[in-house]
């Protein structure tokens, strides 16, 4: 028995030094980890923690990609089309534009849910706002935002054209734009204009300076056709960094074929429609001081009554006031932009008409005074006219009327009409 406890004692004894060895061993192993074993050890297990970080985040990251149109920070952004968002690999679920005040913009957003654009044109000179969320297929969303400025008005140019979309004009009627600002590259913006015609007639454009454009065909508009103009001007560089903002289509009609052919000589006016001729007027053209102008001219305005005072267009006393003032002209209708008009005249005797030559230039038809009486000659030719309509005028002392000066660029001939395209 006395053995065995001396055993067991020893076996404590030496339990005691292999746990003050092993103990010794821990410390030592903990004191290693903070000498020059550590670094090793801490930039593996960081590694490791950052990629399973980064798989993590790579997991919760929607694939939906948002695309915004313009670019963020964008200026003299297109106030058409330009505006538009997009996704690739999902859905859009919601889109916001407003302005910078916070003005709310509506928008469409496609059926699909790829895309969205705005309902209308946008206002220029405005800064935009758009924000846009969209899920992927396992629901994760995504988020983009951007702002634009639209183009300025100072950074902008349009055209004002005639005729208006959706009338009935005559056979010599052209297109006529006038732009607002001075165009320098010609080309640009004439190829970005298009004029057609169901008639299959060729149509030119023909510029008169750098703000006037118009096109028409060799001949006359074949009565009953439609013709179409295209603009398709938003983005185009008229100018340096002045761009165009239209876009726009707009159709007309050509009715009839009347033409009417004044001869200041015989006072006469024959009125045809077709090729036939419906009516004869006597005339009273502009006196010998003040002939009419010769040429083919077109009725660009039409006025049941107007005023017309001399002083406008030249005509003046000793004092500076018009030779004239009338402020009740009877069915007037404008030939040219220096203020020659073929209307009704109720101040001169009936036996002037178709015997002298008395205006300052215009051609008179008689009339009554307050343009009531159907039956007067001048009121038959005002109810029978379009805008649109040729007057000739023929065997006058004057010269022929400038192309510019008005809608009458039928007096260039088509190869001087055709120099005068920049496409």
């Amino acid at each position: 028995m006395e053995k065995r406890v001396m055993t067991d004692s020893k076996r404590r004894k030496g339990l005691m030094a292999v746990s003050a060895v092993l103990g010794g061993v821990l410390v030592l192993s903990a004191c290693n980890d903070g000498g020059g074993d550590k670094g090793a050890g801490s930039a593996e297990r960081s590694k490791a923690s950052q990629a399973e970080v980064d798989e993590a985040a790579a997991k919760e990251v929607s694939k939906a990609r948002i695309t915004i149109s313009p670019k963020n920070g964008s200026t003299n952004a297109s106030i058409n089309n330009a505006a538009k968002v997009t996704v690739s690999d999902g859905t859009l679920t919601a889109v916001t534009m407003t302005t910078a005040d916070g003005t709310a913009v509506a928008g469409t957003l496609s059926s699909d849910g790829k895309s969205w654009q705005p309902d209308g044109q946008l206002e220029r000179s405005t800064t935009y706002k758009i924000a846009a969320t969209a899920k992927d297929a396992a629901g994760l969303e995504a988020h983009e935002n951007s702002s634009f400025t639209t183009v300025s008005p100072a950074n902008s140019f349009i055209g004002n054209f005639t005729p208006e979309d959706g009338s009935t004009v005559g056979v010599g009627m052209p297109v006529s734009i006038n732009f607002n600002k001075a165009i320098t590259d010609r080309k640009a913006v004439q190829s970005g204009i298009t004029v057609t015609s169901s008639s299959g007639q060729e149509v030119v454009g023909h510029w008169f300076n750098s703000q006037r454009l118009d096109f028409r065909p060799e001949q006359y508009w074949a009565e009953g056709s439609t013709v179409t103009l295209k603009l398709e001007l938003d983005g185009v560089e008229g100018a340096d960094g002045v761009f165009g903002v239209q876009q726009k289509t707009v159709t007309f009609t050509i009715g009839r074929n009347q033409v009417s052919t004044v001869d200041a000589a015989s006072k006469t006016m024959t009125v045809t429609q077709d090729g036939k001729t419906v009516k004869t007027i006597p005339i009273s053209a502009g006196s010998p001081e003040n002939p009419t102008y010769n040429g083919q001219m077109v009725i660009s305005e039409k006025f049941k009554e107007t005023r017309m005072n001399g002083a406008t267009v030249g005509f003046t006393d000793d004092d500076g006031k018009g030779e004239y003032d009338i402020k009740d002209v009877p069915h007037a209708m404008r030939l040219s932009t220096s203020g020659t008009f073929i209307h009704g005249n109720y101040w001169g005797a009936d036996s002037v008409f178709g015997s002298a030559n008395t205006s300052h230039g215009c051609v008179g038809l008689n009339d009554v005074k307050g343009a009531k009486d159907p039956k007067q000659p001048a009121a038959w030719f005002y109810n029978n006219s379009l805008i649109g309509d040729v007057v000739i005028v023929k065997n006058s002392k004057d010269t022929t009327i400038k192309p510019d000066n008005g809608l009458n660029g039928w007096n260039l001939d088509w190869a001087q009409w055709k120099a005068g395209s920049a496409v």
